[in-house]
C-alpha cells in the first residue's frame, strides 16, 4: 500500500495555501552520480536562470511565499532558507550544483528547475505514517555534528515532517536527517513536492510527472506512481 502522508489541522490553519504531491518509486537502482544525473542538474540550472532572469531566488513569488511560510511559524527565512531557495542559491554560484547519487540528483533537478521544495526518503527506513505537524518540542531529531550521531529536539511550534521514531525534516523542508535519507543502497523511495499559491495545481503535477519521467529512464523497469495533490 501506499504511504500515508498527513498534513495537521495546525498546519493547514497556519499556511492554507499548502499542497504536496508524493511520487512513489520501487525497484529504483541508485548510485554515484554519473553523466546522466550530471546533465539533469546543468539544464534545471540553465531553466532556472531563464526563470529568474537576473533577478535572486527570493524574488520569484513562489520562494517568496515559502519565505512568508516560514516566518509564520516563528524561522528566519534568510537565515534557515527552504530547500528550493537554498538549491537554487548554489545553481547559480560559481560552484554549481553539488553531485551527491543517480537519485537525489535527479530530484534535486527537479527542485531547481520547477523553484519547489523537493524531499526524497527511503521508504524501507520509515516507522510509520509521514506526517506534517507543528511540533512539540520533545520529538527526537537524530543528525550528524562533528562526524557523529547526535540527537536535536525542534522548537516549540516549528513545522516539522515526523514518522513514529521522529522528526525525519526539520524546520518543513530545511535540514533533513540521515535515518531515512536516500543512499547508494536505497530500492524504494518516496519523493515529495510541496508548493504554496500562488504555483498552480497543473504546475506541480508537471513538476511530479518529469520527476517520474527522469526515475524511469534513470531505473529501467521500477514501479513509480504519482499521487494527486492533498
Amino acid at each position: 500500500m501506499p504511504l500515508t502522508l498527513t498534513v495537521s489541522d495546525e498546519v493547514r490553519a497556519l499556511v492554507p495555501g499548502f499542497t504536496h504531491l508524493a511520487v512513489e518509486a520501487h525497484g529504483l537502482v541508485n548510485g554515484p552520480s554519473d553523466e546522466t544525473g550530471s546533465a539533469l542538474l546543468d539544464d534545471a540550472a540553465r531553466r532556472l536562470a531563464e526563470r529568474l532572469d537576473g533577478a535572486a531566488p527570493d524574488k520569484d513569488p513562489h520562494i517568496a511565499a515559502w519565505r512568508a511560510a516560514y516566518t509564520a511559524f516563528g524561522a528566519k527565512p534568510s537565515r534557515t532558507r527552504n530547500s528550493a531557495e537554498a538549491l537554487a542559491k548554489r545553481a547559480l554560484a560559481d560552484g554549481g550544483l553539488p553531485r551527491i547519487s543517480r537519485l537525489v540528483d535527479a530530484y534535486n533537478a527537479i527542485s531547481v528547475a520547477h523553484l519547489i521544495p523537493v524531499g526524497g526518503e527511503d521508504l524501507d527506513r520509515i516507522q510509520g505514517e509521514m506526517r506534517l505537524v507543528r511540533a512539540v518540542g520533545d520529538e527526537p531529531f537524530v543528525t550528524m555534528a562533528g562526524g557523529e550521531e547526535t540527537v536535536e529536539h525542534p522548537e516549540p511550534g516549528e513545522i516539522v515532517w515526523r514518522d513514529d521514531a521522529g522528526v525525519t525534516c526539520r524546520r518543513w523542508n530545511w535540514r533533513q536527517g540521515p535515518r531515512t535519507r536516500i543512499e547508494d543502497t536505497t530500492v524504494n523511495a518516496i519523493f515529495l513536492l510541496e508548493s504554496l499559491v500562488p504555483m498552480t495545481h497543473a504546475e506541480l503535477v508537471a513538476a511530479g510527472t518529469e520527476l517520474a519521467e527522469s526515475l524511469e529512464k534513470l531505473s529501467p523497469g521500477a514501479r513509480i506512481t504519482v499521487g494527486t495533490p492533498e
